[in-house]
């Protein structure tokens, strides 16, 4: 403890490109922790999925609808214990530039089937007994200020016209990966509304047994297989990684853009360590003159590159931390429960670590390794 302020000193030597230094770095790490946390958020959603939940949609793809006729034979057929369906509605509120999901959903079934799905007793009878009502995540609550009962009127974008719906429930996710920004409303108004087409966007297929799951698929698909529209059925968890594959290679390039900042950061700190050094060639001579060790002066320069380093880390890194549940960010609605997770945490302080190893190393042992005569000779 008696060097502290040793260390203190040299650091504050400089102030401004010290604090230019740690800035540095906890932009480095609050940059890599953010983007990290988009793949590790995607990849959470993708591993979403009750066990003894399928998702039968059309095997084309999911922007095509199957026969609402489907619903009725699926059940039937053994294994399969329960059934819902749903369907994209793509409706916008307002100026349409805050996005958020809205479904139609068979609101009896679809919620029994979804338990994650937590409402007041007496929200969730009203909202079955109403033909166009709808419920909502709480975070829409604080994001447009609605309020219980109150009328929404969304603009169709896919199925167009106004559409008029009564808040009759406010439900707060169990899991995350659900989404807590999503309307809910019942799939008979909206079928009754764009002229009985009978249509469904996918079918959520509760089974007996997620032992029988591959068989049941199979056994959905088999029997749709030769008709107009032929299914394409597979666990929960599947259904939900398709949309992390509709980003592309994200994670990729993430990583990629992530070790590219922090990089340069160590460039940076880097050459501010070095100089720091160099400018103290004179004061080190002196330090071993009176007896400091090789190793005592090569531990305090570790220590100045280890100060800046972690103070830039703890900055960066706790900032992206508090900063995100702050806000309540959830990437336009793409990423339902984004947050920093602890593996993240982790990684950002090996990297800063690494930081602190790769920038004050060399500095270090030049400064253990430095001769005091040819050290006393420079000019400073």
């Amino acid at each position: 403890m008696k060097y502290v302020q040793l260390v203190l000193a040299n650091l504050g030597r400089h102030k401004l490109r010290s604090i230019l230094t740690i800035a540095s770095v906890a932009l480095a790490l609050f940059l890599f922790a953010s983007l990290r946390s988009v793949t590790t958020t995607m990849a959470a959603a993708a591993q979403f999925g009750g066990a003894r939940r399928l998702v039968t949609l059309n095997a084309t793809g999911l922007v095509f609808p199957l026969p609402l006729a489907y619903g009725n034979r699926i059940k039937a057929m053994p294994g399969v214990t329960g059934l819902s369906w749903a369907n994209w509605f793509g409706g916008r509120y307002g100026d349409g530039k805050n996005f958020f999901a809205n479904f139609a959903v068979d609101a009896e079934s679809y919620l029994a089937l979804y338990p994650e799905i937590v409402m007041p007793a007496d929200q969730k009878q009203a909202f079955l007994q109403d033909r166009t009502g709808a419920i909502i995540g709480d975070r829409l609550i604080s994001q447009f200020g609605w309020k219980l009962g109150q009328n929404v009127t969304l603009q169709g974008t896919i199925f167009q016209g106004d559409w008029t719906f009564k808040i009759d429930g406010v439900y707060h996710p169990t899991d995350p990966a659900i989404g807590d920004n999503v309307l809910i409303f019942h799939h008979d108004y909206f079928d009754e509304r764009i002229g009985r087409a009978g249509i469904a966007g996918w079918y959520i297929v509760e089974i007996d047994d997620p032992a029988h799951a591959p068989q049941i698929a199979k056994a959905i698909d088999d029997l749709f297989r030769n008709s107009s529209s032929p299914t394409k059925t597979g666990t929960e968890r599947e259904f939900q990684a398709t949309f992390a594959t509709m980003w592309g290679n994200v994670s990729f390039l993430m990583s990629t853009i992530g070790l590219a900042v922090v990089f340069a950061i160590l460039l940076v700190t880097a050459n501010a360590m070095m100089m720091s050094a160099r400018e103290r060639t004179g004061e080190i001579a002196v330090l071993k003159t009176v007896g400091f060790s090789d190793r005592l002066l090569f531990t305090l320069v570790m220590v100045e590159a280890g100060a800046l380093a972690l103070t830039g880390a703890a900055i960066g890194l706790g900032g992206a931390t508090l900063l995100y549940p702050a806000i309540k960010f959830n990437g336009a609605g793409f990423l339902p429960g984004f947050k920093v997770a602890t593996s993240t945490l982790i990684i950002g302080a090996l990297v800063a670590l690494g930081l602190m190893l790769a920038s004050g190393l060399v500095p270090a042992l030049r400064a253990a390794r430095l001769p005091i005569v040819q050290a006393l000779r420079k000019v400073e």
